[in-house]
């Protein structure tokens, strides 16, 4: 197996994408293709995420041909607890990759790019200038409060007040504030270890399941949401997201209209523990199974910085592909154990 790769960053948030050589994944949509890769076989996952491919602080995407009818290419998140179904510092790597490979014809100032994921179909429109994509927005999937106000034990922590919400995966929202947290660079480490013990917490008590795409299950990240407009989304295995988070922000916007506090047409600008900015508007309210949802828009610039190849020639001199505790978090060789989007976490 030889892997072609485009290194892309969103925001500060390594989102590679694989351009030629994965092998072919089972299924009939993009959700049986994630199903495939998190129940069957996630040998290209940890292959391309874990060492010596890959690292903790990226998310590797694997481009697929389109399915849904309309669309130009689909995806799927490989990171390294799971095959995610949606991300949006991803879909504008991927859409930055799309365009700059050509893969996708460009055409200035505006291109419109139909991505097929676990998720929905996700319309993004790609400012174009010079033969390279200037800037991305997203028309993310319709986004939806699952809980407001729930109360957990975290260990060490005591009681912690969260929001469960939808975003194009499900998040913990959680306040930094009263647990005496601040988003600020050198708060990273103990943002990280508090938040993982969050949502360790979250996860062993709810377990949603999106009522119309049943394979998005399970609380795959929190986020500490500041009052200023920054956001610090935990990753598992144990890491602050470089990015202010597309699906996270979206996530927040649709707690934050179950709250009643905004509404179509509101704007925002989401900031990451970097300081680098997404842009956020709500486009539409509406429903999802009856309760009410937002499709928010997320905007934010990909950017190109380098190519690689990683090859398994021949299988059998192989190197273990795994993660390890000095800066992978409590993984003990493995991050898969308390995935999302994976049957085990429900």
């Amino acid at each position: 197996m030889r892997l072609s790769l485009l290194n892309v960053h969103a925001a500060g948030e390594i989102g590679r994408v694989i351009l030629d050589g994965a092998p072919a994944v089972p299924g009939a949509s993009v959700a049986d293709k994630l199903r495939y890769l998190n129940e069957v076989d996630d040998g290209l996952r940890r292959f391309c995420t874990n060492e010596p491919n890959g690292f903790c602080q990226m998310s590797t995407n694997l481009l697929l041909p389109p399915i849904e009818s309309g669309t130009d290419a689909g995806f799927i998140v490989l990171q390294p607890d799971a095959a995610h179904a949606m991300s949006g510092s991803n879909a504008i790597c991927v859409t930055t990759a799309l365009l700059e490979t050509g893969r996708v014809a460009m055409r200035e100032p505006e291109t419109v790019v139909r991505l097929d994921t676990a998720a929905g179909i996700v319309e993004a429109r790609a400012r174009c200038e010079g033969g390279r994509a200037r800037s991305v927005r997203l028309a993310m999937p319709w986004s939806f409060a699952e809980a407001l106000d729930a109360e957990i034990e975290a260990a060490g922590l005591g009681r912690v007040r969260v929001d469960l919400a939808f975003g194009g995966v499900f998040y913990a929202l959680v306040d930094p504030a009263p647990l005496g947290l601040e988003i600020r660079p050198e708060a990273a480490g103990r943002l990280a270890r508090v938040g993982m013990r969050i949502l360790d917490a979250v996860r062993a008590r709810h377990r949603p399941v999106h009522p119309e795409r049943p394979g998005i299950r399970g609380v795959a990240y929190l986020m500490f949401r500041g009052q200023d407009g920054h956001n610090a989304t935990v990753m598992p295995p144990g890491r602050i997201d470089r990015s202010p988070c597309g699906t996270g922000s979206s996530a927040r916007l649709a707690a934050a209209h179950a709250r009643g506090e905004v509404g179509a047409g509101y704007e925002a600008a989401f900031r990451s523990i970097l300081g680098t900015r997404f842009g956020a508007r709500i486009l539409a309210e509406g429903r999802v199974a009856g309760r009410p949802a937002v499709r928010p828009e997320i905007e934010g610039e990909g950017t190109v910085y380098g190519r690689e190849d990683l090859w398994l020639d021949p299988p059998e001199n192989a190197r273990p592909s795994d993660c390890w505790g000095d800066c992978w978090g409590d993984c003990r060789g493995d991050c898969r154990g308390v995935a999302a989007d994976d049957p085990a976490a429900t």
